[in-house]
């Protein structure tokens, strides 16, 4: 049995959600299809499988806005391994018309799987078997610092007809003792069943993670630093967050405004009580981590910015003009962490605005940064050290990320506001061709192949790239709500032509 990579190994991988994999439900999920990309990877001489953040998805269909740090996502679970698996009759999971193919349908997906899901759990509760039981409460016994929380918080958000949990009664807002005993009495069958889904996402992520890992691939999962203010989390642990006595946050999260955006960036996460934190020895975050690298055998941690400094805005602001920043909790908060788990594959996302401080920080516990191929054509900031002649061992090199254009987008449909700025972006794509010794017409591949002959220990391209795809195929536009998160691979898409491709490139560059 082969072994996954760490990340001083040399080694290059893919990017892709799995619910952008095909399949007949409407999103991707952890099933077959799942299984299929774990083969292909290998065919391509892949040793990592990045992936978006797994937990339920939020407000505009976000996996970055979740409503818990810990949870799966049950829309990836997979019906037919539910079927395999007995708890639902192969007749319960003919596929729906209209979802096989284009992009994810994340609501008509979780109407399909919801009352196939609550069938399971029928089955499950009357017919499981003693080991069976005995699995489920293990799973819960493990899961025991946030799955009771988190479960209720999902029943009650049910109840509550998806409203916000600011929005509940006063003592389920508040989690006044009593009236928390209660509901947990009152909705006990409710609560059971998120944590039954929570078994299921258990059972099948460690299936698939054990087919990776037995091939030599690793998983690489994404922690963003905040977390979604209509959380589990934020509702049952208000004393880490700025929040006052009625549960409102006092100041949020974002960034200060720039040659971007000249009032900034609202994202509106409560902020962390670092000083809390600190007292009681990061516990929530030690937690948190753990539950992570069960899943994922490295983790990027997203604005890792924030624990060097972090942008403070006052509640109630429109926009991020009038924040301010105040010092993160630093080595600090990594010595601890370390100290409670030992030794972590972490990336640092630091992009964006990267002053000494975060540089020394990163360094310090020498987690790989990131340089984004994308971005290191431009003659401004941070660019040059993104050229892959500047590039470090230590550091992750993308094509580009979730946030980007595809590559080909990029540089093809490129939008310029002003006459200055499309004279500064046509003479970066004119670099990026000298640079790459391209032609234009496959600067996907071009980059993938800079990406890999790279110094830089471990390298990741997105699924698109490697099809050549267009702006439409990208995954998200900052700055907007609607439309993101969507993009699905086709059927076969991803074939023996491009993994042979794939695989020649990685041997030529010493990356199988």
């Amino acid at each position: 049995m082969k072994m996954p990579p760490t990340l001083e190994t040399r080694a290059s991988g893919v990017l892709l959600h799995p619910t952008s994999l095909p399949g007949p439900y409407g999103t991707g999920d952890l099933g077959p299809a799942a299984r299929e990309f774990v083969d292909f990877l290998a065919a391509s001489a892949q040793r990592w499988w990045q992936m978006l953040p797994v937990a339920p998805i939020g407000p505009g269909d976000s996996p970055y806005a979740a409503p818990s740090a810990f949870a799966g996502n049950p829309l990836l679970l997979s019906l037919e391994d539910i079927s395999r698996s007995g708890l639902l009759a192969k007749r319960d999971i003919a596929p729906p018309r209209g979802l096989a193919q284009g992009r994810a349908k994340f609501a008509a997906a979780w109407a399909v799987k919801e009352p196939l899901l609550r069938k399971a759990f029928e089955r499950f509760t009357r017919d499981a078997d003693e080991a069976e039981r005995q699995a489920f409460d293990g799973f819960r016994a493990g899961a025991a610092c946030w799955l009771p929380d988190y479960a209720l918080f999902a029943a009650l958000k049910g109840l509550h007809g998806g409203r916000t949990w600011s929005e509940w009664d006063r003592g389920l807002r508040l989690r006044d003792r009593e009236s928390i005993a209660h509901a947990r009495e009152a909705h006990a069958d409710e609560v059971r069943f998120h944590e039954f889904l929570q078994f299921l996402f258990d059972r099948q992520w460690q299936a698939l993670r054990t087919r990776a890992n037995g091939k030599g691939i690793g998983l690489i999962g994404d922690l963003p630093i905040f977390v979604a203010r209509d959380s589990a989390d934020v509702w049952a642990n208000p004393q880490i967050f700025e929040l006052d006595a009625e549960g409102m946050p006092v100041r949020v999260a974002g960034v200060p405004p720039d040659y971007f955006s000249a009032t900034g960036q609202l994202w509106g996460n409560p902020l962390y009580r670092w000083d809390v934190l600190r007292e009681h020895g990061y516990g929530w975050w030690v937690g948190r981590l753990r539950s992570t690298y069960q899943r994922f055998d490295a983790v990027r941690i997203d604005h890792f910015i924030g624990f060097s400094r972090f942008y403070a805005i006052p509640a109630g602001e429109k926009t991020a003009v009038n924040g301010k920043y105040e010092a993160g909790p630093g080595a600090d908060f990594f010595e601890k962490v370390l100290a409670a788990l030992g030794p972590v594959a972490l990336i640092a996302e630091d992009l964006g605005t990267v002053t000494p401080e975060v540089k020394a920080l990163r360094d310090q516990f020498a987690f790989p940064g990131m340089r984004v191929l994308q971005f290191a054509f431009s003659p401004d900031g941070e660019s040059p050290s993104y050229l892959p002649h500047n590039h470090v061992r230590r550091c992750v090199v993308y094509t580009g990320t979730h946030d980007n254009d595809t590559s080909a987008g990029w540089f093809r449909t490129a939008k310029f506001r002003t006459a200055k700025e499309r004279k500064a972006g046509v003479a970066e794509r004119a670099l990026c061709m000298r640079y790459a010794a391209s032609d234009g017409r496959e600067i996907h591949w071009d980059l993938i192949r800079l990406a890999m002959g790279s110094v830089a220990d471990t390298t990741i391209f997105p699924a698109q790239d490697l099809l050549g795809l267009g702006s439409d195929a990208r995954m998200n536009l900052p700055g907007t709500a609607d439309g993101n998160w969507s993009w699905r691979l086709r059927e076969g898409q991803l074939g023996t032509r491009v993994a042979k491709r794939l695989s020649e490139m990685a041997r030529t560059y010493g990356r199988a």
